[in-house]
């Protein structure tokens, strides 16, 4: 039991442990990395440790305190519940919806607002922010107080600034953890007040020992889900491998289209992947930024073994600064690698880029409830006017 039972950055646990030795634990922290890497586990770890006991800087997982607080480690079943105890006539801003299983210690999440016909994109709301604001000013009954803020990003920006006094001036026995998948989806001034910690991927051959593990998915099925996942323990434990890889061949579909000018065939897999949410928009910008980063290494790799290649010719014995088995390392979809390498072959890394702004602001208009299928056809668009 403690924190050796958490996965990779090691780096983060030492810190965190440190912290809570020495008594000297910040008021807010931000965990920052992307779904499934394990920042809402380490939180509620963080959140056992700092009222445990038995232990100052780990938790023993067998105190009434830390199986109190374990309970959090199912946070849908929670959400479910309050749902249904709030009513689907339930005001969410008076009935904010809050994850508690021990005095001390809350976890919002992104309120889907209601529990038979939820909304597409929950968001943190007003309601659940003034609470943790009152909330945060009492004093704890154990050691610490730590309120657990999933999904921060989803914050809207003109109300995130409620937070910004209570991060100034929460007691010393207070401790915020903010949880968003980037720090530039937080806003600037609520990101200066936390210390934030980033969360590094963890790798392939832990990723596969930990799906043999906890999964039933053959040894082919576990590679190719440890790099879809790209180092996100919690994404590949709960991902449907052949659906997700459809999602990315569709996305990769997409691209080539757009590169090769073919419009009306453009028009017709935007209609086919918009119709009655055939695709989730989330999952497809996902697999929008894998493939692209897969071309941005493809595209820019060229470049550098013709530069390789002028290198020898001049007499020098260095070797190549990378060759096919690299490329094939670096790829994010492996089982892409053909498809990838015909389109990187038409394209160049200026129209990565500008692919890339363009699916910044898919993401960006995703918020404003933007027409899908329009914004897609734009995307493709834009990108075959070369």
């Amino acid at each position: 039991m403690g924190f050796e039972q958490f996965l990779g950055n090691e780096r983060i646990v030492t810190s965190l442990r440190g912290m809570l030795r020495t008594d000297r634990v910040p008021s807010a922290v931000a965990f920052l990395g992307p779904r499934g890497i394990g920042k809402y586990t380490l939180a509620r770890m963080f959140a056992m440790a700092a009222n445990c006991e038995r232990l100052r800087d780990d938790f023993c997982g067998e105190c009434d305190t830390c199986r109190g607080i374990a309970l959090l480690a199912e946070p849908a079943e929670l959400v479910q519940r309050g749902l249904a105890e709030r009513g689907e006539s339930g005001d969410a801003e008076k009935i904010p919806l809050i994850l508690q299983t021990h005095p001390d210690v809350w976890a919002i999440v992104p309120d889907p607002m209601r529990l038979n016909t939820p909304v597409v994109r929950p968001v943190l709301h007003m309601g659940q922010l003034r609470a943790v604001e009152r909330a945060a000013r009492f004093r704890p009954g154990a050691r610490r107080r730590v309120f657990i803020m999933d999904g921060a990003d989803t914050m809207r920006w003109d109300i995130a600034n409620i937070f910004l006094k209570i991060l100034e001036e929460a007691p010393a026995t207070t401790t915020i953890v903010m949880l968003a998948q980037s720090r530039n989806q937080l806003l600037p001034t609520i990101v200066s007040r936390c210390v934030p910690f980033e969360f590094a991927p963890v790798q392939a051959e832990e990723m596969e020992s930990l799906l043999k593990a906890h999964t039933k998915l053959d040894a082919a099925s576990r590679a190719r889900a440890a790099e879809m996942a790209e180092g996100s323990p919690g994404a590949a434990i709960g991902m449907d491998v052949e659906r997700i890889f459809e999602i990315r061949k569709q996305a990769l579909k997409l691209l080539q289209l757009a590169a090769t000018e073919k419009s009306s065939l453009l028009f017709g897999l935007t209609t086919q992947i918009t119709k009655k949410d055939a695709v989730p928009f989330e999952n497809l910008l996902d697999a929008l930024y894998s493939v692209l980063a897969d071309l941005l290494e493809l595209t820019s790799r060229g470049g550098a073994k013709t530069a390789a290649s002028s290198t020898m010719r001049d007499g020098n014995d260095r070797k190549p600064a990378a060759n096919a088995e690299d490329i094939r390392i670096l790829l994010r979809n492996p089982g892409l690698k053909k498809e990838l390498q015909e389109l990187a072959s038409t394209v160049n890394t200026d129209w990565v880029a500008r692919a890339v702004r363009g699916v910044d602001k898919l993401a960006s208009g995703q918020r404003r409830n933007i027409n899908r299928q329009l914004a897609l056809d734009s995307l493709g668009l834009s990108l075959s006017a070369r």
